[in-house]
């Protein structure tokens, strides 16, 4: 069964790709997230979110308000998601989760909800803790249904970066966030034996989702109840476990009983975080957390180390020249990925400026939530929303000119660092004191990245120490702003 990047012979790995690299011929057990959208930094994450909050509240004003009918009128509008190929089937693609009678279901679940009623459910993914009837593989479904619109804009682009040929095809209903409606269209979209595709960024995708009412209940609910059982003299669960060794005596709740009287079932789960919403908010803030390490996705799953030496091998191999500059461009639009991912995210190839008269290489969305791409913009103060990379395989020396033009390209909006790729220097120092110099103008922030200083990204992660990255990224930033 090929995946997407062997039907369209991209020769990259998952590693080196935004999006995951789905089978074709079945869903992949894999479910999109709104909890991961929201947690994004970049623009499309943000802009995926912003739709899925719209969607989501108007519902919900509209179940609370008496009017079912408009809220009955935009469920119905979602569909099975087929195109992403993920899901549970096991076969085909079927989408299993929304359809006309899976909709009416998540309607009556939601429309009956004492937790919608009362509006204390305030996102899409609580849904999960809290609604009966509304599982994880629903709101995934939804969920992709809903930023449709969103997914067909990535899959555009990321399509053109690796040329991949587009067709135009029916793709339904998309959400329009001006007019709160559902609105068909044709699109662009990749097509594999008569079926679109959408692609999926990874890093919004889990093998399972961040919200689980059953770990929410296993370990923060009977955590909570466990303490309070203990601090209760009157508590029936309570039991002594005498120790004769120690003489001693410990008194001890154990989940299992009090599983027997507080079920795992959401109807409790909403009535305790009502009661107890300090616990839910923990549960919250704890989730965010994790989301703040910038972990690899859970698509990439590879042995970096292998990739890693096997992209040094390539970039050596790679002949020097402007005939070549084609092949150079497309390796490192998988090298960038595959090194500075997750904290630069969403590649772009030859992004129009300036109503198209300029060129960017590529550009990368700075989606970093801790280390030097989020010290940059939120503690230099440099605007770094977007990274762009301007890639020369030149055989002569690199100079003020091609400085001069990448310095072009930033502004306070799209960002003013970026990267100068090229295959060696000359004499590197000197090209250092150029970026000093632009950088001291007030022109921006240029880091060189030559075949030896790649190579030496390369070389970390292939020896396991993917850890040292931000050591060398932040060198590299030393390196022109401090001597």
């Amino acid at each position: 069964m090929p995946t997407f990047s062997q039907a369209f012979r991209l020769g990259k790995s998952q590693s080196e790709l935004d999006f995951v690299d789905v089978v074709l011929q079945r869903d992949n057990r894999l479910f999109l997230d709104p909890f991961a959208i929201s947690q994004e930094l970049d623009r499309w994450s943000e802009d995926a979110a912003r739709t899925i909050s719209m969607f989501f509240q108007q519902v919900i004003d509209d179940i609370r308000s008496g009017h079912e009918d408009n809220a009955r009128q935009l469920l119905l509008n979602l569909r099975e998601p087929n195109e992403t190929r993920l899901g549970f089937s096991k076969k085909r693609p079927k989408g299993a989760g929304i359809g006309e009678q899976q909709a009416q279901e998540i309607f009556e679940a939601l429309s009956s909800s004492t937790a919608v009623q009362q509006g204390f459910i305030s996102s899409l993914q609580e849904c999960e803790l809290m609604i009966p009837g509304i599982s994880h593989d629903k709101i995934s479904d939804l969920t992709t249904n809903v930023v449709r619109v969103h997914l067909v804009d990535y899959t555009r682009s990321q399509c053109e970066l690796h040329d991949v040929p587009l067709h135009t095809v029916p793709i339904g209903a998309l959400f329009n966030t001006d007019t709160m409606q559902w609105e068909e269209s044709y699109v662009e979209l990749p097509v594999w034996r008569n079926r679109p595709i959408l692609l999926v960024p990874k890093a919004v995708v889990r093998c399972g989702p961040a919200y689980q009412h059953g770990k929410y209940y296993q370990h923060y609910v009977l955590n909570f109840l466990q303490v309070r059982e203990l601090n209760d003299p009157q508590s029936d669960l309570v039991r002594l476990i005498r120790n004769e060794r120690k003489k001693s005596v410990r008194r001890v709740v154990y989940k299992k009983d009090l599983s027997g009287r507080y079920p795992r079932t959401k109807e409790f789960l909403f009535e305790f975080s009502r009661n107890n919403p300090e616990i839910l908010r923990e549960y919250r803030e704890d989730l965010e957390r994790i989301e703040r390490t910038d972990d690899r996705s859970d698509v990439d799953t590879e042995d970096e180390t292998i990739i890693a030496e096997a992209l040094v091998q390539v970039l050596r191999n790679t002949a020097v020249g402007t005939e070549h500059a084609t092949a150079y461009h497309r390796l490192m639009v998988g090298v960038v990925e595959f090194i500075f991912y997750p904290k630069l995210m969403h590649p772009k190839k030859e992004e129009k400026i300036h109503q198209g008269r300029k060129r960017i290489d590529i550009v990368m969305e700075n989606g970093a939530h801790n280390g030097i791409f989020y010290t940059l913009p939120n503690i230099r103060r440099m605007p770094s929303a977007y990274i762009p990379l301007e890639c020369k395989n030149y055989g002569r020396e690199v100079g003020n000119p091609e400085l001069d033009q990448i310095a072009g390209r930033f502004s306070v909006n799209r960002g003013t660092d970026g990267f100068l790729c090229c295959r060696e220097f000359e004499d590197r120092a000197l090209f250092v004191q150029r970026c000093r110099d632009t950088f001291t103008d007030g022109r921006g922030l240029v880091m060189p990245l030559d075949d030896a200083t790649i190579i030496s990204f390369l070389e970390a992660i292939g020896r396991g120490a993917r850890n040292e990255l931000e050591r060398l990224w932040s060198d590299l930033v030393t390196e022109v702003c401090l001597n």
